[in-house]
């Protein structure tokens, strides 16, 4: 079975994750519905699970959009990585699960909002469409999404890094080996830390650019009228 080096940078980003063995083929991502201050104890024991059952990379995860860029940075580091386990109860706001999802089943539109996600904002801004495609055709998603049992994530993990295929719920999961290609290395652009605020389609980003233009406009009539002035 083949197996890789991930990259010399990874896992690229920073976050609320443990690393464990770089050659497993599993991702445990735990949603969070919680400020970093209030964190109970019960996910923290969750991310534990992940990483003792086995997983490469397991922590949580909260935002639809950054949130997941990073997700999708340090995965695609590590062509070991075939399986992503989505644990945890959604978010209500953010529907960070559901986004995943779509992303894998759909991709991104020519805005870069993941296609059918019901999230507010969706957005992945600060990724190369590389990153996006690579993370699509490298990951398998397992949805656990609402789930709580320790025991139940323990065997999710463990289901995905054996040679003989294993029945669980309605997965067939196996180690298949290293993603055929290298990995991706590279850290967000950072050019949008606020996709909330990035206009949502054509007509918006339009008549920013009209009210952008009428502002400059009246600034330099203001700038002659003080200089006859």
């Amino acid at each position: 079975m083949l197996k890789v080096e991930p990259a010399s940078s990874y896992p690229p980003e920073e976050g609320r994750y443990l690393r464990g063995n770089d050659y497993s083929p599993v991702a445990v991502a735990v949603i969070l519905i919680y400020d970093q201050d209030k964190i109970p104890p019960d996910i923290e024991n969750l991310v534990r699970v992940g990483l003792e059952s086995g997983a490469a990379l397991s922590g949580t995860i909260q935002t639809e959009s950054i949130g997941i860029e990073k997700l999708i940075c340090n995965i695609v580091a590590n062509p070991n990585i075939r399986y992503l386990v989505i644990f945890g109860p959604e978010s209500p706001g953010h529907q960070t699960g559901d986004a995943l999802l779509m992303l894998v089943e759909n991709g991104v539109d020519e805005r870069r909002r993941i296609i059918g996600a019901k999230a507010l904002t969706p957005y992945l801004f600060n990724l190369p469409m590389e990153f996006i495609a690579r993370f699509r055709q490298q990951v398998r998603m397992i949805n656990l999404l609402d789930e709580g049992d320790p025991e139940l994530l323990r065997r999710a993990v463990r289901c995905c890094f054996q040679e003989e295929p294993r029945s669980f719920r309605d997965y067939t999961l196996f180690d298949p080996g290293a993603y055929p290609e290298g990995p991706l290395a590279g850290q967000l652009t950072w050019r949008v830390t606020r996709p909330q605020a990035e206009p949502k389609d054509e007509g918006e980003r339009q008549q920013r650019e009209r009210l952008r233009d009428l502002m400059a406009r009246m600034k330099q009539a203001a700038e002659k009228k003080r200089e006859r002035e």
